[in-house]
């Protein structure tokens, strides 16, 4: 990938490409908040500089929702927390800011639900607690709407048919699964294959959820949970395991 090292960026798919996007630079004695964005074409194995975003950011929310780009919140150049809200149109190479969001928001995640941007977890400051406010965005009428149900400090999330699967940082051995029908929570226990501290990044494969271990422990596998599987038999182990701790993990299909 071109450009300095990153973390704290932004990971989305739409039609076989990967963009990258943002995040907080440090390589070689150079550390800021980036603007850039990075196209990855997985038919022509080439890399791409897009259009800069407006506002540099980093630890932010971003989805993809009916062929567009949204990024939310995060910090910005200064460390400072936002509320800005910007979105990408990709055949036009261009973002555009939008209505904010109702309170600047970090360490947060998006997704994409029935056509609308969800924008969850996170906090707002350092000195306001973690935030259960579900910001809503609806790209018809142009507007933020808010729920008062969500999880905080989210440490792995990922969309899986019409549901959102979360792990929250002080629980790491229950899955939080979301239904956006009636905006209501469900608590799965995560088997335990290994010690019981282990944390875990997402991957989609074959409609099924993998939770990567991002510990090198000696004999601790991959669990597989199969949402249309019968009762009790939904959790397996999957011979899948990457290298490397610090996984972001998108499926393109081929």
């Amino acid at each position: 990938m071109p450009g300095l090292t990153k973390a704290g960026f932004g990971v989305v798919v739409i039609g076989g490409k990967l963009f990258v996007i943002a995040g907080y630079a440090a390589d070689h004695g150079k550390e800021y908040v980036s603007d850039e964005v990075y196209q990855y074409d997985s038919c022509l194995n080439r890399w791409t500089l897009l259009a800069k975003m407006n506002v540099a950011r980093c630890e932010f929310a971003c989805a993809e929702v009916n062929g567009v780009i949204y990024v939310a919140g995060g910090f910005g150049q200064n460390g400072d927390s936002l509320s800005s809200v910007e979105v990408y149109d990709p055949e036009q190479n261009r973002w555009t800011l939008i209505e904010s969001l109702r309170r600047p928001r970090w360490g947060c995640f998006g997704c994409s639900f029935e056509g609308k941007l969800y924008v969850m977890g996170g906090r707002s400051s350092f000195t306001i607690g973690n935030s259960r406010f579900v910001d809503v965005y609806n790209p018809i009428n142009h507007a933020w709407g808010q729920v008062k149900n969500g999880c905080v400090m989210v440490t792995a999330h990922a969309v899986l048919g019409e549901k959102l699967f979360c792990i929250e940082w002080k629980y790491q051995r229950s899955l939080a699964i979301f239904n956006p029908a009636d905006n209501s929570w469900q608590k799965i226990p995560v088997p335990l294959t290994g010690s019981s501290s282990t944390r875990f990044s997402f991957g989609i494969h074959d409609d099924k959820l993998l939770l990567f271990p991002l510990e090198e422990e000696p004999g601790y596998q991959t669990l597989m949970y199969d949402p249309a599987a019968p009762m009790g038999s939904e959790w397996c182990t999957s011979k899948l395991k990457p290298s490397g701790s610090c996984l972001c993990s998108v499926t393109i299909k081929a």
